[in-house]
């Protein structure tokens, strides 16, 4: 404790010195002897206490923000990195959902080929059984037309027949008959 006292000594020493006489020159810029060693003695005591504590808290500190930091930049880019996987991830999904897309659109197209063709198909035979069935009917109806025919002119034969046999019938009467069931057959046709 003793020598912690002597730098306090020596200032009332420097304090209780008379004053000199008034400094000129280069003597205005420097300090007084006694307040240069004060100055010093107290920058040592400070310096002291701010090396042995203060330093020592600052430092730790200062090496805790920078872990922290450091531990912050660590994050972000390992967020950045799944980011990124995520991303990449998207991006396949989101190219599979495209092919996906055409293969469905391409399958839907060649479904809807494959009935067109069958309607079609199916209209095509539908329309030729309604053409058969129309011929057949029309092939039926000209074979009883036909036998109408050919049974009218054979009681119109049979007719004329009796009309020939059953008078004397002389060439007026005849070409008479004739002209008559040549008219009758007229008469019949559609």
């Amino acid at each position: 404790m003793m020598h912690l006292l002597a730098p306090i000594r020596l200032l009332a020493q420097v304090a209780e010195e008379p004053a000199a006489a008034e400094p000129d020159g280069i003597q205005l810029l420097l300090p007084a002897t006694a307040e240069l060693i004060a100055g010093l003695l107290a920058f040592a005591i400070i310096f002291f206490f701010v090396w042995k504590w203060v330093l020592p808290v600052v430092d730790k500190r200062l090496e805790a923000r920078q872990q922290a930091i450091t531990g912050q930049l660590v994050a972000a880019e390992n967020i950045k990195l799944e980011a990124e996987s995520l991303l990449t991830d998207y991006k396949r999904q989101v190219a599979g959902a495209r092919d996906e897309a055409n293969r469905i659109v391409d399958e839907a197209r060649r479904t809807a080929e494959s009935l067109r063709g069958e309607t079609v198909t199916r209209a095509n035979a539908e329309a030729a059984d309604i053409v058969r069935k129309a011929r057949d009917e029309a092939a039926g109806e000209k074979e009883r037309a036909a036998g109408a025919i050919r049974t009218e002119v054979a009681a119109l034969s049979m007719a004329v027949a009796e009309k020939a046999v059953a008078g004397a019938v002389d060439t007026k009467a005849h070409q008479k008959l004739v002209d008559q069931y040549i008219a009758e057959l007229g008469a019949l046709r559609p």
